[in-house]
């Protein structure tokens, strides 16, 4: 049977009936009125010693939610810059190193392709996109050369991450050019490249969507390199570990430090702790000594 709707009040008395605590109850209703109940229950999920019932622990005030869900949403935001900075790193790299090697249109020719099915689905994607596209290169290409695909710095614009992803993916492993792309991201190996991007593009996707980050488990299984080319973690994180955002996060890191020298991205990460010092970054898959692991350093 579906639950019934609850008034703003009504929902502050749910929460006192079940042992939630205010320090100024008088902003409770501003805050459910502008953040919803449900979006809030995943930040004071753990604060229960009942999970039945729903009910929380002694001590568990609703403002602590209040500044969790602000963390994460500051969080988040941040994330979001680091990938995009690999995002147009990768789409730019696959444009400049494919279309030298193979031509402007090299996105269109399944014989640089592993799986063709997947290739297939590939092009009728990115014409699906091109077509719904307002850019207006896209639309002066169609109107100024309506006979003629549109050369690959144009096409890969108008693609999200997991398309991109995906192409990477799809390469052949023969190709010369795939590997030269992991080597400038850091990698040995293209198949940790592909696997982390595709890994990333999850996170991407719940940032753009705005899910929660914080505590999040990772659905996606991905790779880890156990000799990148640069100093990253002291240890290969297990799969248990991978579910947390520590791991990826310093991947995401330590893809930045390869695209983008001089970012910011690391000190905002510091400042933002600092100013939620409650943050409980284990929750996060941070291990204790996390901040001495080579890539934080």
């Amino acid at each position: 049977m579906p639950k019934p709707a609850h008034t703003t009040p009504q929902q502050i008395a749910l929460l006192q009936s079940r042992n939630m605590s205010f320090r100024n109850i008088a902003d409770a209703p501003h805050f459910l009125a502008n953040i919803s109940y449900y979006r809030l229950k995943g930040y004071w999920w753990e604060m229960q010693d009942d999970f039945v019932n729903h009910h929380f622990q002694n001590g568990s005030f609703f403002e602590d939610a209040i500044d969790l869900y602000n963390f994460d949403r500051h969080f988040r935001l941040i994330v979001f810059n680091a990938v995009e900075r690999i995002e147009i790193a990768l789409r730019t790299k696959l444009i400049y190193h494919l279309s030298l090697a193979h031509g402007s249109e090299w996105y269109l020719n399944p014989a640089l392709f592993d799986k063709q099915k997947e290739f297939a689905m590939f092009v009728s994607k990115i014409y699906n996109d091109m077509g719904r596209s307002s850019e207006e290169f896209i639309v002066k290409h169609f109107q100024n050369h309506p006979t003629e695909h549109p050369e690959s710095w144009k096409g890969l614009e108008v693609l999200t991450l997991g398309t991109l992803s995906k192409l990477y993916q799809n390469l052949k492993h023969q190709l010369p050019e795939k590997n030269t792309i992991a080597q400038e991201f850091g990698l040995n190996n293209q198949k940790h490249l592909a696997s982390w991007l595709l890994a990333i593009t999850v996170v991407r996707n719940i940032v753009a969507h705005h899910g929660r980050l914080w505590n999040r488990v990772v659905i996606n299984k991905y790779d880890w390199p156990p000799t990148p080319k640069k100093p990253l973690l002291t240890y290969v994180p297990n799969n248990y570990q991978r579910r947390k955002i520590f791991p990826l996060l310093s991947a995401i890191l330590y893809m930045n430090n390869q695209v983008s020298p001089g970012h910011s991205l690391k000190q905002e990460l510091f400042n933002l702790f600092a100013q939620f010092p409650n943050v409980q970054l284990a929750k996060m898959g941070f291990p204790a000594d996390w901040q001495n692991e080579p890539i934080w350093t």
